[in-house]
């Protein structure tokens, strides 16, 4: 049965109607750049309300290592998502709980994704001019099928209640990764979508 992770959660009340509706991931983002952004004090509280039931994943874009390690401290939470420009080296180092996401437009985007270390690998739609990630927008799942054949693959981009199934049908991910597709608006997660979301992903 394929995983899903809800990214972007900005509060405790938040994080627990995504575990109730059954979500296996929270993704809590870091970056400065999105609406999404939590604070450490936050993240922390989410960290203790919900960290014991779900697996908790700390989202950044071109921070430091030292950055990444005083908020794993700070919170608690192990698992971080680069989705910047780091280099595998940084992926290596903060291994093994740490997996790069990367922007597909192309199939040469895909192959150059399997060059970062780690078990886990994010896919994600690659749109000019936009945030590294949460726009809302697709890519073309068949350049995805590949990895997620050789990874533990996270497919991202666009995904929601209405395309979800589709999605996992065609490119078979170990986990699904939504932020604006169970969002009432940026960063306000809808609890009716994200329990939608989790049923038409595993085919309920």
């Amino acid at each position: 049965m394929v995983g899903v992770k809800v990214c972007g959660v900005r509060t405790v009340d938040q994080a627990r109607a995504c575990v109730d509706a059954g979500v296996d991931a929270l993704g809590l983002n870091f970056w400065a750049g999105t609406p999404r952004q939590v604070s450490l004090d936050t993240a922390a509280a989410i960290s203790e309300a919900v960290g014991a039931e779900v697996e908790l994943v700390a989202v950044f874009v071109d921070a430091t290592e030292t950055e990444i390690r005083h908020v794993r401290a700070v919170t608690g939470i192990q698992w971080v998502q680069l989705h910047g420009s780091e280099p595998p080296s940084l992926v290596a180092a903060l291994g093994p709980e740490a997996y790069k996401a990367v922007g597909v437009a192309v199939a040469a985007d895909a192959q150059a994704a399997l060059a970062y270390p780690g078990e886990r690998l994010l896919l994600d739609a690659r749109v000019v001019g936009e945030m590294p990630g949460g726009t809302g927008h697709a890519f073309d799942w068949a350049l995805a099928v590949e990895v997620a054949r050789a990874r533990q693959l996270i497919l991202a981009g666009g995904l929601s209640a209405s395309n979800v199934a589709e999605a996992v049908r065609r490119v078979q991910p170990w986990r699904v990764d939504v932020a604006s597709g169970v969002e009432s608006s940026p960063g306000v997660k809808d609890a009716s979508k994200v329990r939608a979301f989790v049923a038409a992903a595993r085919g309920a």
